[in-house]
């Protein structure tokens, strides 16, 4: 049965192992070794700080790495959600802590991950949050078991091949009811049980239902030196980065009156700009390019013209609203590019201050805005100086390949 109400998560990143078999221990716990030049924490945390569901993330470390913790997440471009408490002994106590850090936030579900599982994607949290969403309580990604299986003794001699048929490998983020894991972990507290190895074991224990979900062969755990090794290269050799280009086209009559506002800069004219709002063809074209590179619609889905409350706005509202919402989604602007074209005004002494507030909407240095204007040489609606057009285009990054 499904939820009536879509679900809010916490999350739970369990990182205070010390990691003895991935190295010398002079050479740190493994979730804060380097791999594609920052730590493997780092792009875990990443991938759950840009998640657009994920609400507080909670990182539990060991007492000892509290300067380690607190470089890798300098690191982020958004740590606003990130908060740690410390660990226990065993990683079952962690988790609880990890929970009851949570209690208090407000969360319906948790998901529970391995640090060291830097390669999650976002569409395997979405298939985990779609499940929960329909209505399961415990949901455990797993992928099926591929190798042929053997049952040895302690000498080295194989016993029996085991099938391998509905046999599958766990993986994380484990995700759950908030309230049904708290439970069972205080649960096994009170029995004195702290051997469970993960939490859907847990759940299985309290005779809770849990449901598989698609895991990822991506989503591997590095357990020793050799993983960290080919991590890194997989970093720093193969990542395709992800850069997306969106593009925007805006027109608007021109009509009798003072000046027209162009890239937030208000030009003196015999003419105005018809619109509902100040009619800024660049910056409506811009934000329309803008939402192009995460899909997220165009301007008339976010501020449609039907709205009062848009009668006369600034379209720097707009543009910056574009902007959030391409942060909110793991991008970094890279280049904004506006042309212009019209008769008239002369656009060429008012350039700079264009690219100067585009820079300050943006957040961006003003070395990635351009901005150009031409004619169109007395041709069309435009060459008569019936209106002004616009077409834009952004360069976006966003947080790799994989996401």
């Amino acid at each position: 049965m499904q939820s009536s109400e879509a679900p809010s998560f916490g999350i739970v990143i369990v990182a205070a192992g010390r990691g003895e078999r991935a190295g010398a221990p002079t050479e740190g716990p493994k979730q804060y070794r380097p791999i594609g030049g920052k730590p493997v924490i780092c792009h875990t945390l990443d991938v759950f700080s840009t998640w657009n569901r994920s609400g507080r993330i909670v990182a539990v470390i060991h007492p000892d790495d509290e300067a380690l913790f607190r470089r890798a997440v300098e690191q982020l471009d958004d740590n606003t959600k990130i908060v740690s408490v410390h660990g226990g002994r065993t990683r079952q106590q962690s988790v609880l802590a990890g929970l009851r850090m949570l209690e208090m936030s407000g969360v319906s579900h948790v998901m529970i991950h391995d640090a060291v599982r830097p390669f999650i994607e976002h569409a395997l949290l979405d298939r985990i949050a779609e499940t929960l969403a329909d209505g399961a309580s415990c949901v455990l990604p797993a992928i099926p078991v591929a190798d042929t299986l053997k049952r040895g003794t302690a000498h080295g001699h194989v016993i029996e091949t085991v099938s391998r048929e509905g046999l599958f490998a766990a993986q994380t983020p484990q995700s759950f009811r908030f309230e049904t894991i708290l439970a069972a972990h205080e649960a096994a507290v009170a029995a004195g049980r702290d051997n469970f190895t993960d939490d859907a074991a847990i759940a299985e224990w309290q005779g809770l239902p849990v449901t598989l979900a698609a895991g990822s062969p991506d989503n591997v755990k590095l357990t020793v030196k050799r993983d960290l090794a080919m991590a890194d290269e997989k970093l720093t050799r193969t990542l395709i980065p992800d850069v997306r280009t969106g593009n925007g086209y805006d027109v608007h009559q021109l009509e009798p009156g003072d000046g027209v506002t162009l890239c937030g800069i208000f030009i003196p004219h015999d003419q105005r700009l018809k619109g509902h709002s100040d009619a800024d063809v660049a910056l409506h074209a811009l934000t329309d390019a803008l939402l192009a590179t995460c899909g997220a619609g165009d301007i008339g889905d976010h501020f449609p013209p039907s709205d009062p409350q848009w009668k006369g706005a600034p379209s720097r509202i707009f543009l910056a609203h574009a902007a959030r919402i391409v942060r909110q989604n793991g991008g970094t602007i890279m280049n904004a590019d506006v042309s212009l074209i019209a008769e008239a005004p002369k656009v060429g002494p008012h350039r700079h201050a264009m690219r100067e507030k585009l820079a300050e909407i943006l957040e961006i240095s003003v070395d990635r805005c351009s901005v150009k204007a031409t004619t169109n040489e007395q041709i069309g609606f435009v060459g008569r100086r019936e209106g002004i057009a616009a077409i834009a285009t952004a360069t976006v990054v966003y947080g790799g390949s994989s996401r």
